[in-house]
């Protein structure tokens, strides 16, 4: 069983930056997909990027185009989350989470989920 720690969230202004990073423990890290959700108060859940396994094929929300990119070292076993002019409205709390090979949208085809970091942008 992969686990997953995530750090790097905390109290930031409006247009200010953070990294996320998420560390996974076991092997062949580089076979899987990593993604950041993330789910603000009375809110689903909601995907803000994803990364596949092999050729690194990255997906984005809307929301966060432009603004937020995920990387990862697989070296490290880290996935991150650089996340630029950030707005009141991306106010959460990120988790990461991984699947196998192909990322997907869709946060019930992820198997393994970290506990989640909190994010707060104030106005």
């Amino acid at each position: 069983q992969v686990q997953l720690v995530e750090s790097g969230g905390g109290l930031v202004q409006a247009g200010g930056s953070l990294r996320l990073s998420c560390v996974a423990s076991g092997r062949f890290f580089s076979n899987y997909a990593m993604a950041w959700f993330r789910q603000a108060p009375g809110k689903e859940r909601e995907i803000v990027a994803a990364i596949g396994a092999s050729d690194s094929t990255t997906y984005y929300a809307d929301s966060v185009k432009g603004r937020f990119t995920i990387s990862r070292d697989n070296a490290q076993n880290t996935v991150y989350l650089q996340m630029n002019s950030l707005k009141p409205e991306d106010t959460a709390v990120y988790y990461c989470a991984l699947r196998w090979r192909v990322i997907s949208r869709k946060a019930e085809e992820y198997n393994n989920w970290g506990r989640g970091t909190q994010v707060t942008v104030s106005s």
